[in-house]
């Protein structure tokens, strides 16, 4: 889809979301600088306190977008105990912002040991060594678990350690933003009731 369809808000009138997301993502692919995957993750704690960092999403489909991390990180923590999540994706040089929620669920382990083999072997070996989101008391401590992990596993494939996996964000509500003149941006949300409904859309004020 093309900056000049968008200027007259033709994405508005898209009848699903999924598509347009991966014509949008694959634009951002040529465009951007760095990591066009990249995207805030905000979760909230037993407290119903927010917290929002970068990940890289890592795959996409109808069932919903998938990023990987540590269980016991803050992240994983609270995506379990919640079981719902938020996505915002921003691409300054297309000028375009997608908007995610939803309730999330577990990739299956068939899905994790496949990304996880993707991975470089430093990424899996960190993997290990890291205690994410845990103190960290030197910066040695963590260098010297690398190594011991690397000397573990100096031999043949390196293993997903059971608390490293995926989620997956089963969206209800996606909202395309596109930036125009005189902040009259063109926006239009898709929503459902549940992950297995059929999708509306409206198209909003700026």
């Amino acid at each position: 889809m093309s900056d000049s369809k968008l200027t007259n808000g033709d994405f508005t009138q898209a009848s699903e979301p999924f598509q347009l997301f991966g014509e949008w993502l694959k634009e951002a692919e040529a465009s951007e600088p760095n990591d066009p995957n990249a995207v805030a993750v905000a979760t909230v704690d037993e407290n119903g306190m927010p917290n929002v960092r970068m990940v890289l999403l890592k795959d996409f489909d109808e069932r919903g977008f998938v990023f990987y991390t540590n269980y016991e990180s803050q992240k994983g923590r609270e995506v379990l105990f919640a079981e719902k999540a938020a996505m915002c994706f921003h691409w300054k040089s297309l000028r375009r912002q997608v908007r995610v929620r939803g309730p999330v669920e577990k990739v299956s382990d068939a899905e994790a040991d496949e990304y996880y083999a993707s991975r470089a072997r430093g990424s899996r070996i960190g993997a290990w060594a890291s205690k994410q989101s845990r103190p960290l008391e030197s910066r040695f401590a963590l260098e010297k678990a690398v190594a011991e992990y690397t000397t573990r596993y100096a031999i043949g494939s390196i293993p997903r350690p059971a608390y490293w996996s995926g989620f997956r964000i089963r969206p209800t509500s996606i909202e395309f933003w596109h930036d125009r003149a005189f902040r009259l941006h063109d926006r239009v949300q898709f929503t459902r009731p549940d992950p297995e409904s059929d999708w509306q859309s409206a198209r909003l004020y700026p």
